[in-house]
């Protein structure tokens, strides 16, 4: 088994890119809100995940290499 150190923080910076990404393709595939809405709305979550992956990676390796 493998065990990750991580602060709060840093975890908790990794769970909501998660769910702004989740949210963002959740809001592109539904067709609750206007297309013009959920379009603009659900890219822009879908970017703010998607960039934000890149230091959630480097948290997680950190993390990895303490243990």
């Amino acid at each position: 088994m493998n065990n990750i150190v991580l602060s709060p923080p840093k975890f908790g910076f990794i769970v909501v890119t998660r769910a702004a990404l989740a949210a963002g393709i959740g809001l592109l595939v539904s067709r609750r809100w206007s297309e013009s809405q959920s379009s603009r709305v659900g890219k822009t979550l879908v970017a703010v995940g998607a960039i934000a992956t890149i230091p959630a990676a480097m948290f997680l390796a950190k993390g990895r290499a303490k243990h």
